[in-house]
């Protein structure tokens, strides 16, 4: 069985980098090259050997893992483990911190995002992310939140308005605030600000979805609404979610990834990793022994 969630508000990564500002964001969500889609629209995203440093700290040691289709992988292990730190190689925003730097592959289908010419803005269209705390652009309304990726892209007009519209209903936020789109985006609810994030990764159609624990600010019900809508976006998208709360990646996670000290420890479909780990140190992790 799942143990019981016993965890509380999460301490941050080793040495994480500041959430980006709304320039840096919406230059993140700009144009991308064309990848030839997997069934269901999904995208494969394949890490070999992949190191990541801050200076001389090495924070993530040799780690290959492969993140599938049109599936939710859950990266669970204790603080400082190097889950956020990888997480961010992915979309190459750990290079954003100076004096930070990753080695080794990943790959998005066939394009190595390390390769020689690849552009960092279209790379983090292509791979959104979303963040720990939620951050709306606090001088923007509710729909100027969701059009700031898109306006990038050349978008104008009624095409802005419907793809603005679309991801607020993708997210379900359509129905809350639809009589409200030109009000502040921070004056809505920890959870709708939170949906309002995802609705303005999605806007821009990205390939993949990085959520660095997306819930843990938020009360158990806005938890519920944004696990919901993790369940729907798979259908959709490649997600991986970085979570310290056992239960939500028992409920959310078609696989789960234990690291340790910037390893890899197991992966495996997330039912295995609670029941039935073949480490150890995973069924210690998972039972509450440590971490």
């Amino acid at each position: 069985m799942i143990p019981p969630d016993t965890t509380s508000k999460d301490p941050v990564e080793v040495a994480p980098p500041d959430s980006p500002s709304p320039e840096q964001q919406t230059r993140s969500e700009a144009a991308r090259p064309s990848v030839a889609p997997a069934a269901g629209g999904g995208h494969d995203v394949v890490l070999r050997d992949l190191h990541a440093y801050y200076g001389e700290q090495h924070a993530v040691r040799g780690v290959d893992l492969d993140f599938k289709a049109n599936e939710v992988t859950a990266i669970i292990g204790p603080s400082g483990c190097g889950k956020s730190t990888m997480v961010r190689c992915i979309n190459r925003m750990h290079e954003e911190i100076p004096g930070a730097r990753a080695e080794g592959s990943v790959t998005l289908d066939e394009l190595d995002i390390y390769g020689d010419g690849v552009d960092v803005t279209v790379v983090r269209r292509m791979i959104g992310m979303v963040f720990q705390k939620p951050n709306p652009f606090p001088t923007m309304s509710i729909f100027d939140n969701v059009a700031a990726g898109l306006r990038l892209t050349g978008d104008r007009g009624e095409n802005l308005r419907e793809r603005v519209h679309r991801a607020l209903r993708a997210v379900g936020l359509w129905g809350e605030v639809k009589n409200r789109l030109s009000e502040p985006g921070i004056g809505l609810s920890g959870g709708q600000q939170q949906r309002l994030c995802i609705a303005r990764t999605i806007a821009v159609e990205p390939e993949v979805i990085l959520m660095d624990e997306p819930c843990s600010a938020l009360d158990p019900v806005a938890t519920l609404k944004v696990e919901e809508l993790i369940d729907e976006l798979k259908e959709r998208y490649t997600i991986v979610i970085v979570t310290h709360n056992m239960q939500q990646a028992g409920r959310v996670a078609n696989t789960t990834a234990f690291m340790l000290d910037g390893e890899l420890v197991e992966h495996g479909a997330t039912t295995d990793i609670f029941t039935n780990p073949k480490d150890e140190r995973t069924e210690r992790y998972v039972t509450g022994k440590f971490g």
